[in-house]
């Protein structure tokens, strides 16, 4: 199936590892341009860069001012910006729960899986109006619908990305830009399975390795499938709802969970 992504211009947050560089190199196997933003410039992305027309960029997307400067880099080399894949995030997994989370916890996490987001749909939007077209896909979370007291903060800001999804989806889509959002449940990442990862920290919260946690994560979170997502199989959802292929999609936040949400 033709995707008809070919020579469209797409930036990509939280370029360089996991889901993003997924996401990334899926869209550049797919004939994008792709603009892939991140903290720092690493191996992965230079390789890709090798390989694909895949432009990488270093920059701190919690900072008030990078993701304008990241779409002004985007525009400055391009043109154009047809595909926003707002992706950068991350959490600390806090075993003591609600009461152990300070105030600077719930600062970074929302300057970090929120107003990035935020930020970088308000620098891209006037552009898409003007073209009269263009898409937008949020990475959320399963935490957004199952949210837990040992990553409150994190649930609570892809709460927040699922809501502002479904209100920019209302105001722009008449004006050509759909945006849309996809809610993955436990992927097996370096993030999740390596070392420091989410796993770790379960790990040392109950008393047992990381690779136990690892073995038993699709049934401690009740996946029907089984077993934990794999990177491509969110960045292959991220890519047909960037799409044409879906352009009847609009303010819809996809679960890809293995199972986790039993209710619809």
């Amino acid at each position: 199936m033709d995707l008809k992504v070919t020579n469209k211009v797409a930036v990509v947050t939280g370029a360089g590892r996991g889901i993003g560089l997924a996401i990334t190199t899926a869209l550049a196997q797919e004939g994008a341009t792709v603009v892939a933003a991140n903290l720092t410039l690493n191996k992965e992305l230079s390789a890709l860069a090798e390989r694909f027309t895949v432009t990488p960029i270093a920059l701190d997307m919690a900072a008030p001012d990078g993701p304008q400067h990241m779409i002004d880099q985007a525009i400055d080399q391009f043109g154009r910006v047809d595909i926003l894949v707002n992706n950068v995030g991350a959490f600390t997994f806090h075993a003591g729960g609600f009461l152990s989370i300070t105030d600077q916890d719930w600062e970074r996490s929302f300057a970090l899986n929120l107003m990035t987001t935020v930020r970088a749909a308000r620098a891209v939007l006037p552009i898409m109006v003007q073209q009269g077209q263009g898409s937008i896909v949020n990475v959320s979370s399963v935490n957004a619908r199952l949210p837990g007291a040992e990553v409150a903060e994190y649930s609570a800001a892809k709460a927040a990305i699922t809501n502002l999804t479904r209100m920019l989806a209302e105001e722009f889509t008449p004006q050509g830009v759909r945006v849309n959002a996809v809610a993955p449940g436990p992927v097996s990442t370096e993030a999740w399975v390596g070392p420091g990862g989410v796993a770790d920290a379960i790990a040392q919260a109950s008393g047992t390795t990381r690779e136990a946690v690892v073995a038993q994560a699709a049934e401690m979170n009740h996946m029907t499938i089984g077993r934990m997502i794999a990177a491509e199989e969110v960045a292959t959802l991220v890519l047909f709802l960037a799409s044409d292929r879906a352009a009847g999609i609009t303010g819809v936040e996809y679960l890809i969970d293995g199972g986790m949400v039993k209710t619809t």
